[in-house]
């Protein structure tokens, strides 16, 4: 085989997330290139001066994914209840460390529970079937969502998904308006990170989190059902498949879960009632 000369340099990658190393391309010609790879580092999350979890992922919006966590987990209520964070580099990894209120970090002592997480892991290190499967609050917001609106905001995905368009490899979760306006948008090597990353953004904004839904590139497990329900979201839109467990969970909590969601069209799981164009042929 041929050996070609040295391909040119990227172009600045315009932010952290991605790291730039050389690979070689084998086809007509063999030849060296530059490539962009995800960063994936481990994170620790120290409540108080304890380490609760230890989590692999991007390392951008470390203070957004710590909050997050910290809600969706239950570990807090509310960001209130967040009194200082600090993200730290440790090593080959990073630290965020989060100072709680006593009464909540006593309760997440009761709870015993020491995660090792692994990318793409929602569940690891739960210590019972009890806490997988705590039970979920039933939803009260009952506003509709419409086709246009899911489509508006699947088409905002991609132009705001700019680790994806470096290096692919990353999952996406974004909150967007109920007219399908993207909001905000976090990328991670892990679904539930990416996920908790946005529910962390929108507790920290001014204001707190504005009327809308959530829309996720990954398949819908029943975590990040859980997730959702645990914080209050009501509705989850979805490229991917959910599981039959997810789509369960989201009929008891009273959330609207739509998913395979396309250009051409999509499938609503659960909450039909709340699709404004299903009512309208009803």
């Amino acid at each position: 085989m041929k050996q070609a000369a040295r391909s040119a340099q990227l172009p600045p990658s315009d932010g952290p997330g991605v790291v730039e190393r050389e690979a070689w391309r084998l086809g007509a010609t063999t030849e060296p290139i530059p490539v962009r790879l995800i960063e994936e580092v481990p994170v620790a999350l120290v409540f108080n001066g304890v380490s609760h979890a230890v989590m692999l992922a991007s390392p951008c919006d470390l203070a957004d994914f710590a909050l997050g966590f910290a809600l969706s987990e239950s570990i807090i209520a509310s960001a209130d209840e967040l009194l200082d964070l600090e993200v730290v580099p440790i090593g080959e990894g990073m630290e965020v460390r989060l100072t709680i209120t006593q009464r909540r970090f006593a309760g997440l002592k009761d709870r015993r529970r020491a995660l090792i997480g692994r990318t793409g892991c929602g569940l690891c290190g739960v210590e019972s079937l009890d806490d997988a499967m705590r039970p979920l609050p039933r939803l009260e917001d009952r506003t509709m969502l419409s086709l246009k609106a899911i489509r508006r905001a699947l088409d905002g995905l991609e132009p705001r998904q700019r680790l994806n368009r470096l290096a692919g490899a990353v999952h996406a979760a974004a909150w967007a308006g109920w007219d399908g306006q993207i909001v905000h948008l976090a990328e991670d090597v892990g679904r539930h990170n990416a996920f908790d990353k946005v529910i962390g953004a929108m507790a920290a904004r001014p204001g707190g989190r504005p009327p809308g839904f959530a829309v996720l590139t990954s398949r819908l497990s029943y975590e990040l059902v859980q997730k959702a329900a645990t914080t209050g979201i009501s509705a989850l839109v979805a490229i991917s498949a959910p599981t039959a467990l997810a789509v369960e969970a989201a009929e008891r909590a009273g959330l609207c879960l739509v998913a395979l969601a396309r250009a051409d069209s999509v499938t609503v799981y659960a909450g039909a009632d709340r699709i404004a164009d299903l009512k309208e042929v009803s």
